[in-house]
């Protein structure tokens, strides 16, 4: 289904924008009145990561007029395998004040409206407020809900997309432009449990498939903005970059949506946080005061070499996090084998069980399945093996 353009075309284009812009001004789809479109279209940009580099490269190449970055992290080394709107010397720096400089020196005929805060509540409907077109490139649940209501509840239209290690997914939620389009939560009614999916920074991404997904989220852009094709409303693409193959599946409107659907519930912005769960209750129980810190931990280490206390530290990463980094004396044993049962049968019951991961939210989730066992004076270390490199021993990288 094809639908008018989102914006209405600016008056001209100067000499330099007909130069830039040739290519696409011969295309017979696009021609002059789609780039005087494009070139007074208001496009927010969620995220200056994976997703965002290449969806701001692309829309500011592009011609998109105004372009929003909302991003308030900073550039680590880590994020240079993928987020390619950012190079070494930007490591430190903002991400979002890296994206405009990159954006600048793409097209400096673009207008870049920086949004370095956390995207919250309280902002997000003063932020979207102005902007034609969403572009999601956000990588938890939480905010992927937010962004979808907010967007929901203004009448803009959003473009989304999802990675994970090899595989990717794009959809366009409109349901401003279509009363039959779904939103997001008719594709995702409730998020997964808390844990249950890992994120990129625990589970990885192939860097390239970012491009893949962030130039299908452009192109989708494009169409919407300029009213040419079909976009992916009520549709999902997925890719799966190992097996080089693309699918296309049909989203209906669900009339059960909480959002969207007939008999809504959800009138306003929600406790997201709450509504996703950063762990579980369970984990969140099993947590409270069986918790130590990296210090506490080094000193139980410290001890056991003395011999004046035993116990079995476990690492419920997965074998290709143990291989980069480590806290010494350490065992691997896999979050999943915990939550299949086989890790029960590997612990001694006359020694305590301390657990820990990468942060603090896997050993937390082990946890409450150890005490659950049995193992009552099991603890975890809060903060994981990012806090023992950042504390303890910083010799070690940090991925």
């Amino acid at each position: 289904m094809s639908f008018p353009p989102l914006v209405e075309p600016a008056d001209e284009l100067t000499i330099d924008e007909v130069r830039r812009y040739s290519r696409h001004l011969i295309i017979p789809d696009v021609g002059m009145a789609g780039q005087k479109r494009l070139k007074n279209a208001k496009v927010l940009v969620i995220g200056a990561g994976g997703l965002g580099s290449p969806a701001l490269l692309y829309l500011a190449a592009a011609g998109v007029g105004t372009l929003g970055i909302a991003e308030f992290d900073e550039v680590d080394e880590s994020n240079l395998q993928r987020q390619i709107i950012h190079g070494q010397s930007d490591v430190g720096k903002s991400k979002a004040v890296s994206a405009k400089e990159s954006v600048a020196e793409t097209n400096p005929l673009v207008n870049v409206v920086l949004h370095e805060g956390r995207l919250d509540n309280d902002n997000v409907m003063e932020i979207f407020r102005g902007y034609d077109l969403i572009v999601d490139g956000t990588d938890n649940f939480a905010t992927r809900y937010m962004v979808n209501d907010a967007a929901y509840l203004l009448g803009i239209p959003y473009v989304w997309g999802s990675i994970y290690r090899f595989d990717g997914q794009a959809s366009v939620f409109a349901p401003s432009l279509s009363a039959d389009a779904p939103c997001y939560r008719c594709l995702y009614p409730e998020p997964p449990p808390p844990g249950m999916v890992p994120s990129c920074a625990e589970g990885g991404v192939l860097g390239v498939l970012c491009a893949s997904i962030g130039s299908i989220q452009v192109n989708e852009a494009i169409k919407l903005l300029t009213g040419i094709g079909e976009p992916l409303v009520g549709k999902l693409m997925i890719y799966d970059a190992l097996e080089m193959e693309y699918r296309k599946l049909k989203v209906r409107k669900d009339p059960n949506c909480a959002l969207c659907g007939e008999n809504a519930t959800v009138s306003e912005l929600i406790d997201y946080d709450a509504f996703c769960g950063a762990v579980s209750d369970e984990a969140a129980e099993a947590a409270v005061g069986s918790t130590i810190s990296v210090k506490q931990l080094d000193e139980m280490l410290k001890e056991r070499e003395a011999g004046e206390r035993d116990f079995v530290l476990v690492d419920v990463r997965e074998p290709n996090e143990y291989e980069i980094n480590r806290i010494p004396g350490s065992v691997l044993i896999p979050k999943g084998e915990f939550l299949n049962g086989n890790a029960l049968g590997e612990l001694p019951s006359d020694k305590q069980i301390v657990l820990q991961c990468k942060s603090g939210v896997r050993s937390a989730e082990c946890l409450a399945i150890v005490k659950g066992a049995g193992f009552s004076d099991a603890v975890h270390v809060g903060g994981g093996v990012v806090a023992w490199v950042s504390q303890i021993d910083p010799s070690q990288p940090v991925y």
